[in-house]
């Protein structure tokens, strides 16, 4: 197992994958429709677009969490 010091990496990394995995899978049909070679232009497109996310996710997340904290309120323990 990873460490947990890794979060940030390790998070950023999963959540990478996926989210460009399944916007590049979206936006290839969305372009040329389901064609026969569709997996072959969806895996060069999400090779190309984790290469984008990865780097983008760790560099923006921790500014995502300061804008979450700015607009949600504590809630009472009441």
């Amino acid at each position: 197992m990873i460490s947990r010091k890794h979060h940030k990496i390790v998070f950023s990394f999963f959540m990478a994958l996926l989210m460009s995995g399944i916007m590049s899978f979206a936006i290839s049909v969305f372009n040329v429709g389901m064609v026969t070679n569709i997996i072959t232009l969806w895996l060069q497109a999400w090779g190309f677009a984790f290469m984008v996310a990865f780097p983008t996710i760790f560099i923006v997340s921790p500014i995502v969490h300061k804008l979450v904290s700015l607009v949600l309120h504590e809630e009472s323990s009441t």
